[in-house]
């Protein structure tokens, strides 16, 4: 299959390879999804209205909007404003949120990668550090570089969850931009959102002075190992040989065979074929049948 595809220099959508693929899925769901996603910020416009832009029928419609409901890049909420009236509000994503995320985004809690510190580093300021912190290390740890920035939003969303959900781990939207690539972090190294929330969560004090000061020093010293990876780095190839069988061919050896494939196969063959002839027995002329 040959392609040729030219990156659009404006008016374009980045949309996963994760959605396009999908499994589950379907045409009218991927469609419906990468049309919102498209939308510029200013435009609100509610997931029928896409559907009739975007031609789906009302069925389709129905079945597409369960599908992004059931992968979760698709949320939506009833509410009641003073007046007595109901209202509802939507939203897409192009990553798969779970209800708390998807819950501390809309209330928001919209998580950014850290910003770097600009100028020589400072002294600490005088006093000491909050308690009930967990702490044994006095200065923080500096924020992982390394971190891809989807881990970092995901890592984000994932403390803004708990933050939501547990009433003594609170922490602003300055907290969690600064946390949210420690979190990545732990998302690299193969941790889960659950991991993350346990190790957040569990045991916590009655009463907590600084959050963030606390989970700092949970997400730091409860680190994960980071995985083992094998070495990058190639073997290099085999000299060229000439084969020793009867074709007299040139090959690349993968060990230190010294024919070639075709060669081994019908030398293979020929002694499968001399066992067989070798191992065939006839029963004596007293033991045969008389017709």
């Amino acid at each position: 299959m040959l392609r040729h595809a030219i990156a659009p220099e404006r008016f374009f959508t980045q949309v996963p390879n994760e959605i396009i693929r999908h499994p589950r899925l379907s045409a009218a769901a991927v469609r419906l999804l990468t049309w919102q996603l498209s939308l510029p910020d200013s435009v609100k416009q509610p997931l029928s209205e896409t559907a009739r832009d975007a031609g789906i029928k009302k069925t389709a419609f129905i079945n597409a909007k369960r599908q992004l409901i059931a992968e979760g890049y698709f949320h939506e909420w009833r509410h009641q404003n003073e007046r007595g009236r109901w209202g509802t509000t939507q939203m897409v994503s192009n990553v798969v949120l779970t209800d708390e995320e998807a819950l501390a985004l809309r209330d928001g809690f919209r998580p950014t990668a850290p910003e770097p510190a600009v100028g020589e580093p400072t002294t600490p300021s005088v006093g000491h550090y909050p308690t009930n912190t967990e702490g044994k290390k006095e200065n923080p740890p500096s924020q992982p570089s390394h971190v891809p920035e989807p881990l970092i939003e995901r890592g984000g969303l994932i403390l803004a969850s708990v933050s939501h959900k547990e009433r003594r781990l609170r922490l602003n939207g300055r907290d969690i931009q600064h946390l949210a690539a420690l979190a990545g972090e732990w998302l690299l190294r193969g941790a889960t959102a659950k991991d993350l929330r346990e190790a957040l969560t569990d045991g916590l004090p009655d009463r907590v002075h600084s959050p963030a000061a606390l989970a700092r020093n949970r997400l730091t010293r409860k680190m994960p190992e980071a995985p083992p990876f094998a070495d990058p780095t190639p073997a290099a190839p085999q000299p060229l040989r000439t084969c020793a069988g009867t074709c007299d061919r040139v090959f690349r050896p993968v060990a230190d065979e010294t024919t070639c494939r075709d060669c081994r196969q019908d030398d293979a063959e020929a002694t499968q074929a001399q066992k067989l002839r070798g191992t065939t027995t006839y029963p004596p002329d007293s033991a045969r049948p008389a017709f």
